[in-house]
């Protein structure tokens, strides 16, 4: 029995291709042209990159869609899929704006999953196990089994050793000062990190030597430190970017993976912009507010209805950006 099926949108010219029977069925393939001329969102560009301190760098290698319809951008793939949902709706392009807007206020996700970009990077390992946390994308990375670890350590500056933060256990903030004469315990604890880090980094050799005499590269690897660099592809859904962005671009995260999430923010602005834009709009740039928040709030009141000091200080924190 063979079965001929064909796809063919309404109002496009077909050119229908023979294909491989498969489990004895004939196919035949319309190709279906663009119903107009289209663009490289990647401006036919192998790559975008954007280097990150001495050694590190993240760079976008591809974007689906690659292609869309010229005088509109990527976020026109978020708007196609949402009109699935309820036919073809408005279709003006400065209708597209409100929508996405509007999706994206009320956390209708799906739209911005039918988008997807494939990153490049090069960061210290430390970053890379912070980073895997976000466990929505497909990830490969370059593999010590089979390579040499090349010699590449992220090293701070003195000027920017973190003192631990006395309200986040996971967090540095201030930084020791650096200027011998004016604070002389802290310049001597900030260089002595470095010095520390230094004997890590030492370790790079005495690997070297182990798998030129022959010890396995598996096992060599495993003496280096996280200051060491890893790579890997990364590929990720728009909406899971978002999320990605949202919280290592927050304040709150390390400094070291918040500039890899800033860099990334600029190399999807371009390629979306309205997505963008809403994305600063109502995550980065909002405040949410908890039932007990909005009580305070209604009764011009200063402190939460809780005993829990991390409510209460967030609580104040939000209270400062909203009345500055």
């Amino acid at each position: 029995m063979s079965t001929n099926l064909q796809s063919v949108s309404s109002g496009a010219s077909v050119e229908p291709k023979p294909a491989p029977a498969v489990a004895g069925r004939a196919f035949t393939i319309a190709h279906v042209p663009f119903e107009s001329p289209t663009f490289d969102v990647m401006g036919n560009s192998s790559r975008h990159e954007i280097k990150i301190h001495e050694h590190g760098f993240i760079a976008l290698v591809d974007a689906m869609p690659r292609l869309v319809p010229q005088g509109q951008t990527a976020d026109s793939a978020v708007v196609q899929a949402a009109r699935v949902s309820y036919g073809q709706g408005t279709k003006k392009v400065n209708e597209d704006r409100g929508l996405i807007r509007y999706l994206l206020r009320h956390r209708h996700t799906t739209p911005f999953e039918m988008l997807e970009f494939k990153f490049h990077v090069a960061m210290p390992i430390f970053v890379a196990r912070q980073w895997i946390r976000h466990r929505t994308a497909n990830v490969n990375e370059y593999s010590a089994r089979y390579s040499i670890v090349p010699d590449r350590f992220y090293k701070p500056t003195i000027d920017e050793v973190r003192k631990q933060s006395a309200s986040n256990r996971q967090g540095g903030e201030e930084r020791f000062a650096a200027d011998a004469a004016a604070a002389p315990d802290e310049a001597r604890t900030a260089e002595e990190f470095l010095r520390y880090l230094d004997d890590a980094e030492a370790m790079y050799g005495r690997y070297q030597k182990l798998t030129e005499a022959g010890v396995s590269r598996e096992m060599a690897r495993i003496a280096l430190p996280v200051s060491v660099y890893t790579e890997w592809y990364w590929k990720c859904d728009l909406h899971n970017i978002l999320r990605f962005l949202s919280l290592r671009m927050d304040s709150h995260a390390q400094e070291e993976i918040r500039i890899y999430a800033d860099a990334m923010h600029a190399l999807l602005q371009p390629i979306v912009p309205l997505t963008m834009e809403a994305f600063e709009d109502y995550e980065m740039g909002s405040v949410r507010l908890t039932r007990l928040e909005l009580a305070a709030l209604r009764s011009r009141s200063d402190t939460l209805a809780t005993d829990n000091k991390r409510e209460q200080a967030e609580w104040a924190a939000k209270r400062a950006r909203i009345y500055l």
